[in-house]
């Protein structure tokens, strides 16, 4: 993929997106939204590059911004009313909870690849056939990390029946019982592989998720059908502002401010980890800088859900996604870019 936006053209977009918002006020009353995000490491640095850039806010919005480790507190706070969207989370769950009968819709996109890569520190493991009779951590059975690890097992014919899975939690805490030789093998972000020696540990051979499941959209953005018909202008406006993050950090310009945002997140961090982060994001470009997602994708995420037994059936995309919300945010950033 390939985005010719300069920093300059970018906030020229901005203020030409302030003014299509309809002319309003310049002292109107900043409109509040609570948005939770999945906990992992590049969105808590995502999330400091959004605080720090005050895009939401220059959309006209009040946030209240967070990030929430466990998938299906996003869900029951969006169900319950308590949260008004998500916009950087895993959604697979969101398939068989709408079957059940939740009143929930996928509006956008958020990052189009996984952003994670199998590593090991055994030296007896060098393919992921190599995982046979070994213990890999992973997530509960259907979450995210857990999906994501055995669907790319199952693509290199790995016998599932033969590895024993073990519920860590997230990547981060996959990782890093895969440094620790506590697991033989694991799941943790795709951006570390180039200081993965430094940790101790190595990548599979093809374990990197970002090249192997390209059809995978890793996160999305989903909120209930209450809130798309009582904020829809607050969601149109803050699917806009995810949007410009998500140009702005795929430029180069953007360098200075990404560093900033993730010494902010992880000040522990050393300059080699977050060059390493840069470098991943500048070469895969992984986020939806044009917000949808298309039925193929969505069809693809519920052909995982069935063969993993969490759906029963593939849903109708009008029944599971609105992307007219995501079609207006478009409109406020001046229109689609080529990538």
């Amino acid at each position: 993929m390939s985005i010719d936006l300069s920093r300059r053209v970018m906030l020229g977009q901005g203020a030409c997106a302030l003014a299509a918002a309809g002319a309003r006020p310049a002292l109107a009353a900043a409109i509040p939204i609570r948005i939770a995000n999945a906990a992992g490491g590049v969105n808590l640095i995502m999330g400091a590059l959004m605080r720090q850039e005050r895009f939401l806010e220059s959309f006209g919005l009040d946030p209240d911004l967070m990030n929430v480790a466990d998938g299906s507190r996003i869900l029951g706070g969006l169900v319950g009313g308590s949260l008004d969207a998500s916009l950087m989370s895993g959604f697979g769950q969101v398939f068989p909870a709408i079957e059940r009968g939740a009143p929930i819709r996928i509006i956008g996109a958020g990052s189009m690849l996984p952003l994670l890569a199998m590593f090991t520190s055994k030296p007896n493991i060098s393919t992921l056939k190599d995982l046979e009779g070994k213990t890999v951590g992973t997530g509960s059975i259907g979450a995210l990390v857990y999906q994501l690890t055995v669907t790319l097992l199952r693509k290199y014919k790995v016998d599932i029946s033969k590895v024993r899975f073990v519920n860590i939690g997230s990547s981060a805490d996959v990782f890093r019982a895969v440094a620790a030789g506590t697991v033989d093998a694991g799941a943790g972000e795709a951006a570390q592989v180039s200081e993965a020696s430094k940790r101790g540990v190595r990548l599979i051979e093809h374990g990197n998720m970002s090249v192997e499941l390209p059809a995978y959209t890793y996160q999305g953005a989903w909120t209930s059908v209450r809130k798309i018909a009582t904020q829809r202008d607050a969601l149109v406006r803050a699917l806009a502002a995810y949007g410009r993050l998500y140009r702005f950090v795929q430029t180069p310009e953007a360098k200075p401010s990404y560093m900033r945002a993730h010494a902010t997140a992880f000040p522990s961090s050393t300059p080699e980890e977050r060059e390493a982060q840069w470098t991943y994001i500048q070469t895969f470009r992984p986020f939806a800088v044009n917000l949808a997602i298309g039925p193929d994708r969505i069809n693809y995420m519920q052909s995982l859900n069935i063969s993993f037994n969490v759906q029963k059936r593939a849903l109708p995309y009008a029944q599971v996604a609105d992307m007219s919300l995501a079609a207006e945010a478009l409109k406020l950033l001046g229109g689609p870019l080529k990538v």
